[in-house]
């Protein structure tokens, strides 16, 4: 049984923010202000999800966990076209349906094929994975999409020159593709490579904090590091290939997809 924390408990934990706010302030960091809100938004946002959750669970209906899943991929997709300055126009589209595509193929075949769920669709093990999912592939495609179109306008010389050589498109954008996978995941691969020697996983600690066997969170853990892992590539690729089309005109020329700022 997880012991529960209390509110004078997590007042008491709210309260070693105080730490990197006086390094900040310290230091001359200004992100005090910034720390602080972003702060305040993940206690609420996390409270308010957390009750609505709690009715999410209770009503369990494979439409409505379906459409809360909708909700999820646009909000993400809306994010990730901001952090990248890349135009909503263009890359918004193409975000959900890699996001929807990778989270619904991969989940479910972890959810069916896997965990062998006779009700795939149960919010307690449906809205986790997808949100599991959803966090990592985020956070891929937008170091992934930032790379790509900065590196492809940085060195647009080198994209004309391969296709002044005679390469296909497919040849010529191939190494830009190929550096922004390589920045995007190889965090990922240097975390999975140490991980249970120099790190232990939140989401294996959360299922012994839980109460779960030690064998039963390790399993887990390495399904979730690799359903994770897939779905983002799978996402990245998806979104690249419809934002392709989007990218360059009918000569094959690059146009201009980054917002003005």
């Amino acid at each position: 049984m997880t012991t529960d924390i209390t509110t004078i408990g997590m007042i008491v934990g709210l309260m070693l923010m105080a730490v990197p706010l006086y390094a900040f302030h310290r230091l001359g960091a200004k992100m005090i202000t910034s720390t602080m809100t972003a702060t305040a938004r993940m206690v609420v946002q996390l409270f308010l999800i957390g009750l609505y959750l709690r009715y999410l669970f209770e009503y369990n209906s494979s439409l409505v966990n379906i459409l809360w899943v909708g909700v999820m991929v646009i909000v993400a997709a809306f994010t990730a076209a901001h952090r990248t300055g890349i135009k909503r126009q263009l890359i918004v589209m193409p975000l959900c349906v890699g996001l929807m595509a990778s989270a619904m193929a991969v989940g479910m075949y972890f959810l069916v094929l896997v965990l062998r769920l006779a009700h795939p669709f149960d919010a307690r093990y449906f809205v986790p994975i997808m949100g599991i999912l959803m966090g990592n592939m985020l956070g891929v495609n937008v170091m992934a999409l930032n790379t790509y179109y900065d590196s492809m306008h940085r060195e647009q010389s080198l994209y004309y020159y391969l296709l002044g050589n005679g390469a296909t498109h497919f040849e010529a954008v191939r190494p830009f593709v190929s550096r922004a996978i390589e920045k995007a995941f190889a965090p990922c691969v240097a975390n999975m490579a140490v991980m249970g020697i120099v790190s232990l996983p939140g989401t294996m600690i959360g299922q012994l904090l839980g109460g779960s066997l030690p064998g039963i969170a390790i399993k887990y853990q390495i399904m979730i590091i690799v359903i994770t892992f897939t779905a983002s590539m799978l996402s990245l690729v998806i979104t690249l290939i419809i934002a392709d089309r989007r990218s360059f005109d009918s000569f094959g020329r690059i146009i201009d997809v980054m917002r003005r700022k």
